[in-house]
């Protein structure tokens, strides 16, 4: 869509023109590591069967759980 290299139009003036903004152009997203992964799965199922919990509960809960990420996978 934009063309960073273009001689003629500017970056900015083609964010302008195509209604975004000027930081979405130069945005790369980095990628989720496995141990993050592991642990939005388990709140995610967590929070399924307990969507009472707050974020205090929550905390509880993972750090009571016998399996799941450790400190060791988000280390390395």
């Amino acid at each position: 869509m934009v063309d960073r290299d273009h001689a003629d139009v500017l970056v900015v003036r083609q964010c302008e023109l195509l209604s975004i903004s000027r930081s979405s152009v130069y945005y790369s997203p980095i990628e989720t590591s496995d141990y993050d992964l592991e642990l939005m799965r388990l709140i995610d199922s967590q929070y399924s069967r307990t969507p009472f919990y707050d974020s205090r509960k929550m905390t509880a809960w993972l750090r009571g759980r016998d399996t799941g990420p450790t400190e060791s996978a988000h280390k390395s």
